[in-house]
């Protein structure tokens, strides 16, 4: 029979399901917990709410950075590598797991697990947000429950001992990033390797919008932040259009444009992409807008005017055969 015993924390059980190998992990901020876990709500039916199996890779934390589950790393140092355990935790200790799921879940989408927030405490985004995105985290969110959690560690890893994802770093881990990757994105353009390009430059615009939700927007610090980010985001359009992912292009340039309606290079690429999904007439607005805003770009938007022209008559002129054949009455 499996034993139970409890932890020195009020209000967890632990079961060991499989017995580990080793000495206990000693974590410190910044060490690296590999492992795979199962939430199941504490219920008839055992209900499964999240299995980092099925996202087909492990779950990473770092201790002491951006990981607001505190009772998962009391959980795990109890474990040895190899070790499978199951844990019951009072309502006391889940809260916020509605909250951390999000950012989980968005991790394995992969997308920035900051994405919409504000800088507040995670209690405050609770209510400023009201919806998690995502159905059973506001139930537990609305109700908050005993959980069960299922964990099988893998590793603990010094934080010496491996390259930080992005999201983990530092402030000052980010801004010295930012410039490396920025490097890498231009040195694989060179090559052009577009899409390994793009993803770098993705990467340094993710640190700098987390760091940007530290500030007060439009304030001195956000605008320092935003100086920076949007040579990268032109970057990164200039990526999506020789990979002709023309939608992309107009989402980013758009969104760039609301804040800085006056840059003529955001307008060029929308305008390029507008063009490539047969939209003439926004098209042509945006590379006149161009022409006005930065007239050394005349010579280049005439040029693409030009193409733009004949590009549309031979389509005119397809589209008219093709009319015609399917109106034409069967002979005989």
């Amino acid at each position: 029979m499996e034993e139970t015993y409890l932890l020195n924390v009020e209000g967890v059980k632990k079961k060991i399901l499989h017995g580990g190998q080793g000495e206990l992990p000693k974590l410190q901020d910044g060490s690296k917990i590999t492992f795979h876990f199962q939430t199941l709500k504490d219920d008839f039916e055992r209900t499964v709410i999240d299995d980092s199996r099925e996202a087909g890779i492990p779950m990473e934390i770092i201790v002491g950075k951006m990981f607001k589950l505190e009772i998962w790393e009391t959980l795990l140092s109890s474990m040895r590598a190899g070790e499978v355990a199951e844990f019951w935790c009072d309502a006391i200790h889940t809260g916020m797991y509605a909250l951390v799921s999000r950012g989980m879940r968005r991790i394995a989408e992969g997308r920035d697990p900051l994405e919409g927030q504000k800088h507040r405490c995670g209690m405050g985004n609770m209510f400023d947000y009201h919806s998690t995105g995502y159905d059973d985290l506001d139930e537990l969110q609305r109700t908050p429950q005993p959980l069960i959690f299922i964990m099988e560690l893998f590793r603990v890893e010094e934080p010496s001992a491996y390259k930080r994802d992005t999201w983990a770093m530092s402030k000052e881990e980010k801004l010295a990033a930012v410039p490396v990757l920025h490097r890498e994105g231009n040195r694989l353009v060179l090559r052009k390797e577009f899409g390994q390009a793009a993803e770098k430059y993705q990467e340094a615009v993710i640190c700098l919008r987390n760091l940007q939700a530290k500030e007060k927007p439009w304030e001195e610090g956000w605008l320092k932040l935003e100086s920076l980010v949007t040579p990268l985001v032109l970057n990164y359009c200039q990526c999506q259009l020789e990979l002709g992912e023309y939608y992309e292009v107009l989402e980013h340039t758009t969104e760039l444009l609301q804040k800085h309606n006056d840059n003529a290079k955001a307008y060029f690429k929308r305008a390029k992409a507008h063009a490539a999904v047969w939209n003439e007439r926004e098209a042509r607005e945006d590379f006149l807008r161009v022409a006005h805003l930065d007239p050394s770009m005349a010579a280049a938007v005439k040029k693409e005017l030009k193409q733009l022209g004949e590009r549309m008559r031979k389509k005119h002129v397809e589209d008219r055969k093709r009319y015609q054949g399917l109106f034409q009455p069967p002979r005989g």
